[in-house]
């Protein structure tokens, strides 16, 4: 399947007085699989409907493949879309379906119906065809709506939050099964979430939006090691988040004062000067650890994840910081227990605050 170069230039969406999207500049590549991530209102769903065409824009455009389809009908454009209602027809078996879209293009039946087994052995569903979606699982419906939308051989497939209604274990099964399913068929994946170990997992790249903005685009270790601000770093995985007062470029680092202390920050914007955040995910703090780049404080709560434990510790002059350590099934904090707080510089991010 060739194509599924997509490029959305200045595109703004209004509704009213609401600002939905604000003029935002994004490249998807051909073959890609390429999450919008954010919490609801921030623009993703509006921006997936406006390259799907059931949402016209109130300026800018929409390219596929070179060729502006802002103002295309939804029918004429070469993407299909999977919504997180499957959508499926209940008098409609498994096979009729897939094929519904196909009943609208210049096939013969012996085509039609190698398309549709194809499609569903492409989701592993090959031999269900005469199946009614009420004999389905949750899972096996939503495997038959991508086969719906692939059997259509689009240059892009759009999914609005597809994996949304289904169970926790299931949902981190099909994750997996998804991206391989992309990594397949090799079309342009625009995939919509708020789920972050989604957009984490299966992503190629990512945007995080906010307020119909985007505000970082990257891999997911870019997006999460690397965040570009406060918001980003807070939204995307768990955040220390410090505030402090910067002094500027020294020896490759920027020392930051905290409550009288200064640290030695190796990350981030190591030149800036005067109020910023100090951002540390909580897997690189390290309980123990005593030093230049360390605190004091005490355990106010553990909380037990199975593999993992979360170490919530009021620290001396700062307040609540999170660690995360792995259950190695040793020795455990204990609540109301003093500890020492490492926070190395290498892990140390400093993040310029937002003015006014």
């Amino acid at each position: 399947m060739a194509g599924g170069d997509v490029q959305l230039s200045e595109l703004h969406k209004r509704f009213g007085d609401v600002i939905a999207v604000d003029h935002i500049d994004l490249a998807v590549k051909p073959g890609e699989f390429f999450s919008m991530l954010g919490p609801s209102g921030c623009g993703k769903t509006t921006t997936l409907r406006m390259i799907a065409g059931f949402e016209r824009p109130t300026s800018g455009q929409i390219l596929i493949d070179g060729r502006d389809m802002s103002q295309t009908p939804p029918h004429e454009r070469p993407v299909n879309t999977v919504f997180q209602n499957y959508a499926l027809f209940p008098h409609l078996n498994v096979g009729e379906n897939v094929a519904f879209g196909l009943r609208y293009k210049a096939l013969d039946k012996k085509e039609a119906v190698a398309r549709v087994g194809r499609a569903l052995d492409l989701v592993r569903l090959g031999g269900f065809e005469k199946r009614r979606p009420t004999q389905l699982s949750g899972g096996q419906q939503q495997r038959v709506a991508l086969a719906r939308s692939l059997v259509l051989s689009p240059s892009v497939l759009l999914l609005d939050e597809p994996l949304g209604a289904l169970d926790a274990k299931l949902r981190k099964a099909l994750q997996i099964e998804l991206k391989a399913l992309q990594e397949e068929v090799g079309i342009t994946f625009i995939y919509v979430t708020h789920d972050q170990e989604e957009a984490l997992t299966m992503s190629d790249r990512l945007a995080v939006m906010s307020h119909g903005q985007i505000e970082q685009v990257g891999s997911p270790s870019e997006v999460y090691e690397q965040p570009a601000n406060a918001y980003v770093a807070d939204f995307l995985g768990l955040s220390n988040l410090i505030p402090g007062t910067a002094r500027g470029l020294n020896n490759g680092a920027n020392l930051v004062a905290i409550g009288g202390r200064y640290f030695s920050a190796q990350n981030g914007a190591i030149d800036a000067v005067g109020p910023v955040s100090l951002c540390i995910r909580p897997e690189r703090v390290v309980l123990g650890q005593s030093g230049d780049n360390s605190l004091s404080g005490v355990v106010d709560r553990v909380i037990y994840t199975g593999s993992m434990l979360q170490v919530l510790i009021q620290v001396d002059g700062i307040g609540e910081l999170q660690a995360v350590v792995a259950n190695s099934g040793g020795a455990t904090p204990q609540r109301g227990e003093r500890v020492a707080v490492g926070l190395p510089a290498d892990s140390l991010r400093v993040l310029k605050r937002a003015t006014p």
